[in-house]
């Protein structure tokens, strides 16, 4: 692959990206290991020039978008990219601006791209805010899709969307990765209060605090649950930044179910923080409703963590290697993975917890990511077969 120039389009390159800004990131950075060269294209946002930093050694340049921000056209954006004059572009997201700059820059250079949807056409995805995603697509999303060379699915849940989205194009399955490490214990301890948890169990959800995430549903089931668990065994603590005021309405809910006194809301966790949210917790919760591969759930298994998660997190990898456990989406089901969670002894939850590192460790590192997503872009340049990753219609 050496010699091989590609460039990564994305919106935010902070953390207001949410899960991406691991993802793309992480993927970024391990091409750059492989040997290709990477530049990266991103909107400028509030948290830019604190997070930029991150992604050492690549310097992403960034825009500042005009109103709508949502949209994210730039000036200049374009240019930028054919002036990095790539071998192949790979677009991460949909629905704003760079999906349509990739295209017109196919269409000045005839050369391939490939689209990382990033769970965006999910079927809860595409329905959120559908009027305004329909219009998108009527002007450039269904084209931008259609003429890639190459979809990137991150799960076979999620090959199964694009396809009922009707797209026929080749499609690569390569999952999300994280970046393993011995410890995840954070300088000091967690962010939260001592005597919130002081002789008790810390069950994190970490992650943005979104009617998606299904929080709501959570806190429902931690209230169906709690009733038949020793009151002071176990406490939540939710961790993330909020999302169009959704915070105010999940502490409302808590007080109004009564475990006001049992839930903490920590606010966004990142870096040492995080890593030390992660190494005081007890098990992880993500009980969302659409998800297109969550790094949040492979940080917990690097953590050592036991999971609990929806189907929708697209990782049955979990429960079958006994890593996790999977419900549905609503408040009674998550509540019967509660009380599994809660019912397991300390011993039995360590050992889900180090079968997560280990499925982690085999099938979730960037380093495999990276070399899979590589042998892609070898083939699409056609320099190489098609890879075991690949899948025709």
């Amino acid at each position: 692959m050496s010699g091989l120039r590609t460039v990564a389009l994305t919106a935010s390159v902070s953390r207001m990206a949410g899960g991406p800004f691991e993802s793309v990131r992480g993927l970024a950075r391990g091409l750059v290991s492989a040997g290709v060269g990477v530049e990266v294209l991103g909107l400028r946002d509030s948290f830019t020039d604190e997070d930029i930093g991150a992604w050492a050694p690549l310097k992403p340049q960034v825009f500042k978008p005009l109103s709508p921000v949502s949209f994210g056209f730039v000036p200049g954006y374009l240019e930028a990219l054919m002036d990095a004059a790539p071998d192949i572009v790979h677009c991460h997201g949909i629905w704003m601006y760079p999906s349509l700059a990739s295209l017109r820059w196919h269409g000045r250079t005839g050369r391939p791209y490939v689209v990382s949807a990033h769970g965006m056409l999910d079927p809860w995805a595409v329905r959120h805010h559908g009027w305004r995603k329909g219009l998108v697509s009527l002007l450039f999303q269904r084209r931008h899709l259609c003429r890639a060379a190459c979809l990137r699915a991150l799960t076979r849940s999620e090959l199964g969307s694009m396809r009922a989205c009707g797209l026929r194009n080749p499609v690569c399955v390569i999952p999300n990765g994280i970046e393993l490490t011995d410890g995840l214990t954070g300088v000091g301890g967690p962010s939260w209060p001592g005597e919130f948890t002081r002789g008790r169990k810390v069950l994190l959800y970490l992650g943005r605090l979104h009617p998606k995430k299904n929080i709501a549903a959570l806190l429902q089931a931690w209230s169906m649950a709690r009733a038949e668990v020793p009151r002071d065994e176990w406490r939540l603590v939710v961790a993330g930044w909020d999302q169009s005021g959704h915070r105010e309405e999940l502490e409302r809910l808590a007080v109004g179910l009564r475990i006001g006194d049992e839930v903490h809301f920590a606010g966004p966790c990142f870096g040492a923080d995080k890593a030390a949210a992660l190494g005081a917790a007890a098990g992880f919760v993500l009980p969302s409703l659409s998800e297109g591969l969550p790094i949040a759930v492979l940080e917990a298994w690097a953590a050592r963590l036991p999971v609990l998660h929806t189907a929708y997190c697209n990782l049955p990898e979990g429960a079958a290697a006994g890593a996790a456990i999977e419900t549905g989406t609503s408040a009674p089901e998550i509540a019967d993975g509660l009380r599994s969670l809660f019912g397991m002894s300390d011993t039995e939850r360590v050992e889900m917890g180090a079968r997560g590192r280990v499925l982690v460790e085999q099938r979730f590192t960037w380093a495999r990511v990276a070399a899979d997503m590589a042998q892609v872009y070898d083939w699409l340049m056609g320099r190489a077969s098609r890879p075991a990753s690949v899948e025709l219609e």
